[in-house]
């Protein structure tokens, strides 16, 4: 994950994974409807004919529970939540990882467009520390925007800040540069209804802070999530206040549970 600094200022990579835990990036069985049902017969004597199979349910309804969630974080999901940016690591220490974002209708729950993602360079924790490297499991409310670049059109509240400038390189040498023009705050300590700069951490400094999705440097991030830039501007397009959205991260084993 990565923290803003204010202006362009390029630093170590080294002095760089301690500061910007400060502000950004870490400063901070699926239930379904379908079913196939057997063919019936019946065993008589001559003349006995198969009666007649049962219609299939297709195959195109929608799940009643988001994919890939075991009743554990399952229960985490408000009722009233409507949208849910499923994000799906690889492995519990890999660094890559699916984001897809549902939609849920009076049918059901709708997958997205699957997108490419980055989240942190050791993979995820269900207890994050600040500068573990590790983004933390869980489902988290999405409320509160931002960015260097002015608003792409989102109905999230919107902080166009100076604040969110970056510079430096990431751990595999890329430059982050633009990693902040958009993001969205992960409701991971801190407080709802702020500017994403908000440093408040209602758990202690300690827990970290300063989780959000951003935009992707092509590298691992300090405990965010991160997605290319077009993606980004979809999903901050996408995301509703009015359908109370979600972020339910983590590797595919924890979110089994």
């Amino acid at each position: 994950m990565i923290t803003p600094t204010h202006g362009a200022v390029r630093l170590p990579v080294a002095v760089l994974a301690v500061s910007l835990v400060l502000v950004g990036c870490g400063g901070g069985a699926v239930a379904t409807s379908d079913q196939r049902p057997g063919t019936a017969s019946v065993n008589g004597g001559a003349g006995a004919s198969p009666a007649p199979a049962p219609p299939r349910v297709a195959l195109s309804v929608a799940p009643q529970q988001l994919p890939g969630l075991g009743s554990k974080t399952w229960a985490k999901v408000p009722p009233k939540t409507r949208q849910a940016l499923v994000v799906t690591g690889r492995g519990k220490n890999s660094s890559t990882s699916t984001a897809v974002l549902y939609e849920r209708t009076e049918s059901g729950w709708h997958a997205g467009t699957s997108w490419p993602a980055h989240n942190a360079l050791r993979g995820w924790t269900d207890h994050h520390r600040m500068g573990d490297l590790r983004s933390p499991i869980g489902v988290y409310p999405l409320t509160d925007a931002g960015g260097l670049r002015p608003d792409p059109g989102t109905s999230l509240p919107y902080d166009q800040s100076g604040g969110f400038s970056i510079g430096g390189t990431g751990f595999e040498g890329e430059s982050l540069a633009g990693s902040f023009d958009y993001v969205v705050a992960i409701n991971y300590n801190r407080q709802a209804g702020t500017t994403p700069l908000d440093w408040t951490r209602p758990l202690g400094a300690d827990r970290g802070g300063g989780i959000w999705v951003h935009v992707d440097h092509d590298g691992p991030t300090q405990g965010c999530v991160s997605l290319r830039k077009d993606h980004m501007k979809e999903l901050l397009r996408a995301l509703d206040p009015d359908r109370d959205p979600v972020i339910v991260m983590g590797n595919a084993a924890a979110l089994r549970r």
